[in-house]
């Protein structure tokens, strides 16, 4: 299976410009499956409730998500990516799941970051995992990694691949993806983005970059530097993470002792 992630600078609410600009990054490109940063399209710093409203979108419904459905047909692969979805009078800071059929799924963001908690709702969709032609594929977004239960239960719900649309701001993902791969036998796709964003006159966000595929023995594959637009792709194995012996006598996942572990 070839990954693959592209990081990028998106300008802050030019929807088509973002969307055009991922398109013409992959034009040429054989790819089985695509992980794009979290609100690729729309920008990250959002400064009132109005603001959200105007840029949030349907999904399966909505024009980012028909984009995405669209480009997966023409391309033949599957797009992870992340966008803020609308639903009633309530939004989410979510990542839809598209392939060569069309819609796939969606996941709603558990563990809100920074600001996302003034206009956001916590996601209700709990951590889940699609089984599709290139192997069974997972999702977290951003600071959901800081939480290990996040990427355990992707791992015990037999995610072999976890896609991790990302606005990282914050220093630590990039190294310590490597230890959640290891600890629960996975590839990991984190996908961020570039640049930075100024939109509160006492408050600026630089995202860091580094985007990166890692294995399930904790090797990051590829990544990419801090400040470059880069499109990265590599050969992987998803069936590799089907086996969590670590010798004959110690398995990771059936050695856990949840009964031991409390709230």
């Amino acid at each position: 299976m070839k990954a693959g992630f592209y990081q990028f600078n998106p300008q802050f609410g030019r929807k088509k410009e973002n969307m055009d600009k991922v398109i013409s990054a992959v034009q040429g490109e054989d790819l089985d499956l695509l992980v794009l940063p979290e609100f690729f399209a729309t920008g990250y710093q959002f400064v009132s409730k109005d603001e959200v409203a105007e840029l949030s979108e349907s999904a399966p419904e909505g024009e980012t998500t028909e984009m995405l459905v669209e480009l997966s047909r023409e391309k033949g692969f599957f797009i992870v990516a992340g966008l803020p979805e609308r639903e009633g009078d309530r939004f989410f800071n979510s990542a839809v799941f598209t392939g060569p059929e069309g819609f796939i799924g969606l996941y709603r963001k558990t563990h809100l970051f920074f600001e996302e908690t003034l206009y956001f709702t916590p996601g209700d969709t709990g951590f889940k995992v699609w089984e599709t032609a290139i192997g069974r594929i997972g999702i977290m977004i951003c600071f959901d990694w800081f939480f290990p239960e996040s990427m355990r239960s992707l791992a015990l719900a037999g995610a072999e691949v976890v896609a991790h649309p990302s606005n990282l701001v914050l220093p630590f993902c990039p190294d310590a993806m490597p230890v959640r791969c290891l600890e629960n036998v996975l590839y990991a796709i984190t996908t961020n983005r570039t640049g930075t964003e100024h939109r509160k006159e006492d408050q600026s966000l630089t995202f860091i970059g580094k985007s990166e595929i890692v294995s399930p023995k904790g090797e990051i594959l590829v990544r990419a530097g801090t400040d470059e637009e880069e499109l990265m792709t590599v050969d992987i194995d998803p069936g590799s993470a089907k086996d969590k012996a670590l010798n004959p006598f110690n398995d990771i996942l059936k050695d856990r002792r949840p009964d031991m572990y409390g709230s």
